[in-house]
């Protein structure tokens, strides 16, 4: 194990033995941190994360702190609890969840830019890009592959689907349906994530699919239950445009508008 003589390990902290940790940093008690792991310069991971293998942390970045919520009990030992091969670019900041059954959890191969923030309770799937300065509130939820840009800030309790992406400093107050492109203050649907579904490998068949479906929600005229009521009658539709019309169904704070 490569720790770097100022930094300082709390005796309670499970480290793989190939981990490395730099200069400053801080691990307190209750953090276990996995093979490969990498904590670079002046970062500070609180009692209660959990790291899997090959993570990055970068200079400054603060993992695990505690929640931003008035109510928050501070002998709540809450958790945050992140995969393997994540990045936590300089300065990014990751608060644990509010209860003990609730973690904040990240998933696997997020890369998370300098000074972003995550906020308590939120849940990120796979291959996500949160980039510079941009804020999650608590209880966001983030799908997979994703694309979220500088200075936007999300709402608690949203949702962001899968293959979304929203551009830089948008205001996010509902919630981001799977493969579209959001932009705005407050932020609404332009169009499809065409670029992110051709770099995702989708045929052009489902992205035909998923074009004609956003039509059908968006611009038939109909309201959206009406829209997936009639999604619904219709056979043949490929996994994609299901799951969109699961989003749009399971919605609580309501699905955002087109522009």
């Amino acid at each position: 194990m490569k720790i770097h003589p100022t930094a300082i390990v709390d005796s309670k902290a499970e480290l793989h033995e190939s981990v490395e940790v730099g200069a400053y940093t801080i691990i307190e008690k209750d953090v276990v941190i996995g093979e490969g792991t990498v904590i670079e310069t002046g970062a500070r991971i609180f009692a209660g994360t959990k790291f899997g293998k090959f993570n990055k942390v970068h200079h400054g970045a603060v993992i695990g702190v505690g929640p931003q919520d008035l109510g928050f009990d501070p002998s709540t030992p809450s958790k945050t609890i992140i995969g393997d091969n994540n990045t936590f670019k300089e300065y990014s900041n990751i608060h644990k969840g509010t209860k003990v059954d609730s973690p904040t959890i990240i998933g696997n191969r997020n890369y998370v830019m300098g000074n972003a923030h995550v906020g308590h309770d939120c849940i990120l799937g796979d291959d996500n890009i949160l980039t510079h300065g941009l804020v999650l509130a608590g209880h966001v939820t983030v799908g997979n592959k994703a694309f979220i840009s500088g200075l936007v800030a999300v709402h608690q309790f949203c949702f962001v689907g899968d293959y979304a992406m929203i551009a830089g400093c948008s205001k996010v107050v509902q919630d981001v349906p799977p493969f579209a492109t959001a932009d705005g203050n407050p932020c609404t649907i332009i169009g499809l994530n065409t670029v992110g579904l051709k770099r995702g490998g989708f045929s052009p068949e489902t992205r035909s699919a998923i074009k004609n479906a956003y039509k059908v929600i968006y611009h038939s005229g109909m309201n959206y239950r009406a829209a997936l009521d009639q999604l619904e009658k219709e056979s043949g539709h490929p996994p994609e445009v299901l799951q969109i019309i699961k989003f749009f169904r399971d919605s609580d704070r309501g699905v955002m508008n087109h522009r």
